[in-house]
């Protein structure tokens, strides 16, 4: 259905929340090295519980093999930097949703390599700094769930 790619995880807890998520979803997680973290860590394990092997995780050794991967994709990318909201975007079954590392988002450079329409924020308090990432990419996938009428989901 949609892709979420996580570029430079630093927290496991937060990775292993998400695979939990793509596991219940049907979504697909791509990791882009270099991790934070190793996979086999206790913390990944505990938040992802036995949900690691229901959930289809790619790692690409970096930005340039994961783009190669999606080549023809849209690959939406979500930052506090932009000022489109997330809930404007028309998301379609195969698009790509990209996220940064927790403590510094996703790199100037990349965000300006891409069309506006594609890059997005959830809206927050002026003065906030972040949301914690598993939670925004919980909130960003199911409104492109909702988008797709849950298609596939009970």
């Amino acid at each position: 259905m949609f892709d979420i790619a996580l570029y430079q995880p630093e927290i496991p807890p937060n990775t292993g929340n998400i695979m939990r998520l793509c596991a219940n979803t049907g979504c697909r997680l791509h990791l882009i090295h270099p991790l934070g973290f190793s996979l086999d860590e206790k913390q990944v394990k505990r938040a992802g519980m036995d949900y690691r092997d229901l959930a289809v995780v790619q790692e690409h050794e970096n930005f340039a093999a994961f783009n190669l991967a999606m080549q023809g994709k849209r690959v939406f990318a979500l930052s506090t930097k932009v000022s489109t909201r997330y809930s404007d975007a028309e998301f379609q079954p195969g698009d790509v949703l990209l996220f940064g590392p927790e403590t510094r988002g996703l790199p100037e450079a990349l965000l300006l390599s891409l069309p506006d329409e594609l890059t997005l924020r959830v809206p927050m308090l002026p003065d906030s700094r972040s949301l914690n990432l598993s939670n925004t990419v919980a909130v960003v996938v199911y409104e492109a769930l909702r988008q797709q009428h849950f298609a596939g989901l009970g």
